[in-house]
């Protein structure tokens, strides 16, 4: 099964996902006020997230493969800790990614950043027991950490002072992020999206039709106004498509 992707429309991309990547320039410029925040997310056709409970089913190549490319070149990673246990986080980058990072003198993996205000965290996934991850926390909570064998910091908010405006500035005054990747889950991303903090869409189209119960891109209450979308870009490989959106300001 082929993992590239071909362009419906006009592009400057080359058809692999690091060429594609590589040509969007992502980062924020020196001196912003916050990151630029993407999100990759994948549904199938009829909108769903998820299949029992896990994103893989709905999964091609080409879109792990953009997926990681994403987070080669993101500074940190932002995802939910809910996202972080269904989807059994561990070992974000291939070799390569890592070598191609170190050779850009940044650490070989992106930070991964995640909101717990009870500061609750699966501990038990691959993430935690790399001792080359480096997880920071962002929390409410007063309680001591868990013992991981990765680098795991936490940072604490005063209770009801935790907001992603917040966690995304010091993600760029503290860590040195430009770039910051969300990869969900659906909760997480609407909060960025009701905030006005994201930036970018970068949807996958799944093949399936799904039906259920299972959450949609986004989950909670209705977003009012509705949060306009700018069409950047369209490719597919096989039968899915990969959407590139900006988010209107």
């Amino acid at each position: 099964m082929s993992s590239s992707l071909q362009p419906l429309m006009p592009s400057p991309a080359a058809h692999s996902a690091r060429a594609f990547v590589d040509g969007l320039a992502l980062r924020a410029g020196e001196g912003a006020a916050r990151p630029r925040v993407v999100a990759a997310m994948i549904a199938s056709a009829d909108g769903r997230a998820s299949v029992d409970g896990r994103s893989v089913a709905l999964g091609h190549p080409a879109d792990r493969a953009l997926l990681r490319e994403l987070r080669a070149a993101a500074d940190a990673v932002l995802v939910g800790t809910a996202t972080l246990a269904a989807e059994g986080y561990a070992s974000l980058l291939d070799d390569d990614q890592r070598t191609r990072r170190r050779e850009r003198g940044l650490e070989e993996t992106p930070l991964v950043a995640t909101v717990s205000r009870r500061l609750e965290l699966p501990v038990g996934i691959g993430l935690f027991a790399e001792p080359s991850s480096r997880v920071v926390v962002y929390t409410e909570s007063g309680a001591e950490p868990p013992a991981t064998a990765a680098r795991l910091a936490v940072h604490r908010f005063d209770p009801g002072a935790l907001d992603l405006g917040a966690v995304l500035a010091r993600l760029g005054s503290e860590h040195g992020a430009r770039l910051v990747l969300c990869e969900g889950g659906p909760t997480l991303l609407r909060r960025l999206v009701a905030e006005g903090a994201l930036d970018d869409l970068f949807l996958t189209v799944s093949p399936l039709l799904v039906a259920g119960d299972a959450d949609t891109l986004l989950s909670g209450p209705a977003l009012e106004p509705a949060a306009r979308l700018s069409l950047r870009d369209i490719h597919r490989s096989g039968e899915h498509l990969f959407v590139h959106y900006a988010v209107s300001r």
